[in-house]
């Protein structure tokens, strides 16, 4: 068996997070509704008279796609794309987008695990290659072979 490779993981995680995000995007511009409604109506103009955050939702469930499944036409390969910390810094702002909609609480939790598990993969130093391939590590060094001959006293 090999070894864990985090960033994958957490790349099918926030494709499926990004995924319904749109689906929750697309449905609350037919329900609108706020997920804190209950405790205030501060929030109600965000979706009722422009449907601003149904938009936000939708704007950032297809970056999210885009970014972590990008067409060949884009150049995956750039830096952006293999920037483990750009991600962890756009993300959050998906899931705040994604927790402020009634439709988008679960693709919140699905990024905040996705999230999470890209934050193991940066501090175990992992790299982000072209999609779908695995990272080659550098050959470690081969050490010489042990001097046989004893020392002499």
């Amino acid at each position: 068996m090999g070894r864990l490779i985090k960033n994958h993981l957490a790349r099918l995680i926030i494709l499926t997070a990004a995924t319904y995000q749109i689906a929750a995007g697309l449905h609350g511009y037919f329900w609108p509704k706020i997920f804190w409604d209950t405790w205030t109506k501060s929030l109600d103009q965000a979706v009722k008279p422009v449907p601003a955050l149904q938009t936000l939702n939708l704007l950032m469930g297809i970056i999210g796609v885009c970014w972590e499944y990008p067409l060949p036409l884009f150049i995956p390969n750039t830096s952006l794309h293999r920037s483990i910390a750009a991600r962890l810094t756009i993300y959050p702002l998906s899931v705040l987008c994604a927790a402020l909609l009634y439709q988008g609480t679960n693709a919140a939790i699905y990024y905040l695990v996705g999230i999470l598990i890209y934050f193991w993969a940066y501090s175990d130093g992992e790299i982000v290659c072209m999609p779908w391939k695995v990272p080659e590590r550098p050959r470690p060094r081969q050490r010489p072979p042990p001097n046989i001959e004893k020392e002499k006293f």
